[in-house]
């Protein structure tokens, strides 16, 4: 897209080519006196750089280093995340969230290995051939290891390029990232593509941040047309987000006699799938006329009619006849992106120990000091913790 398309059809108005090389040699300068000492700056090797910036994906810089160094100590080449069991590759992510990261690496990590002999595509083409990394990936993947003249637009990006030309677009509609990404594409040094990305990646995490955002401290300041028309606080432009559906589980804490409690490895498919969590009802499958959705403040003991329910349905998925203790010992609260979950924790006692070995082929009898050996995501590490709390007393 050229400077007159971009004036024309979205009132964009891009500066000389003059002015856009001083506005590199900014960017540039400032990068090499005030870059972030990151871990993954040390390397230009594809595969590291690749594992950082999907690790980096909806996640805050100082989380995500611990979990790069022990990810690389586990799989310190793609032939190695290629070979792993994906029980071991969630167990070293957990903790993370957005799991599909870990399988998509997994699956691209096989790729290289089978259709590129181990190697790394060093264009464009090739890099976005391989499952889970898009346009932005490839574009950072691309300039900091192959020196690629291409930009890698992600939030970060579009938040500075918005302010830097007053752009009217909403940043989160798909439908005009090409905007920014022709805007990045004029602008991006052809010397230094890499680390000019990595600058105003740098620029958007810690000066032009999304909250307490002070533009006169800002290197960019000069080129700012949000600061220089004083209109910075409308950028940049935002539909509100959907508020999380909100969902509401009965998590089941069943022991046996050894003092082991019933997991249950998820489907291979779906929200949390592969991992372990205590058998959760969703409060919707019970067939009770006086279900009533609460807050965990004021919800503290399940009816006659929903303790008989959940008794019937352990008894048909899990094959255990239990007695529901119908008071809620606990409750946990966890916001996935789309997703709202409240969790009420509820124990309960096997009737009869003999056929606690009927349970079905996903689910495990697991002492507490195993629990570590089993991918746990963070809301049944939430219900792990909130069990304890209440058994201390």
């Amino acid at each position: 897209m050229d400077k007159q398309q971009l004036k024309d059809d979205y009132g964009v108005e891009l500066w000389d080519q003059e002015r856009i090389q001083v506005f590199r040699e900014t960017v540039l300068s400032w990068y090499d006196a005030n870059k972030r000492d990151l871990p993954w700056r040390a390397t230009r090797d594809p595969y590291k750089i690749w594992i950082s910036e999907i690790m980096l994906q909806q996640t805050q810089v100082k989380t995500v280093i611990p979990y790069y160094k022990r990810f690389l100590e586990a799989f310190p080449t793609v032939e190695a995340l290629a070979d792993a069991y994906e029980d071991d590759l969630l167990k070293v992510w957990e903790g993370l969230g957005y799991y599909s990261r870990a399988r998509n690496m997994h699956t691209a990590a096989q790729q290289v290995v089978q259709e590129f002999g181990g190697v790394f595509p060093s264009d464009m083409k090739g890099l976005k051939s391989l499952r889970g990394i898009g346009p932005y990936t490839a574009g950072a993947i691309g300039s900091i290891c192959f020196g690629l003249v291409e930009p890698a637009v992600d939030g970060n990006l579009m938040r500075v390029i918005a302010r830097l030309f007053e752009v009217d677009l909403d940043v989160k509609q798909a439908k005009n990232r090409k905007v920014f990404q022709a805007i990045a594409e004029h602008l991006i040094d052809p010397e230094r593509p890499g680390d000019f990305n990595q600058a105003l990646m740098d620029i958007g995490a810690t000066i032009c941040t999304p909250k307490n955002y002070h533009p006169e401290r800002s290197p960019l300041k000069e080129f700012n047309s949000s600061y220089v028309n004083e209109t910075w606080e409308y950028y940049p432009v935002t539909s509100k987000n959907k508020p999380p559906t909100p969902y509401t589980y009965l998590a089941i804490i069943v022991q046996d006699n050894d003092g082991q409690y019933l997991l249950e490895k998820r489907q291979s498919d779906g929200l949390l799938s592969n991992m372990w969590t205590y058998p959760l009802i969703d409060v919707t499958d019970l067939d009770t006329s006086g279900w009533k959705e609460v807050q965990p403040t004021t919800f503290e003991h399940l009816s006659d009619e929903a303790t008989e329910q959940v008794e019937h349905m352990m008894k048909e998925r899990y094959d255990l006849p239990l007695t529901i203790r119908p008071q809620v010992d606990g409750d946990v609260v966890h916001v996935f992106s789309h997703q709202k979950w409240t969790l009420y924790l509820i124990v309960a006692n096997l009737k009869n120990t003999a056929i606690s070995d009927n349970i079905p082929d996903n689910c495990q009898w697991i002492a507490p000091d195993e629990f570590n050996q089993y991918t746990f995501p963070v809301v049944q590490q939430k219900l792990v913790t909130a069990y304890r709390e209440q058994t201390l007393f």
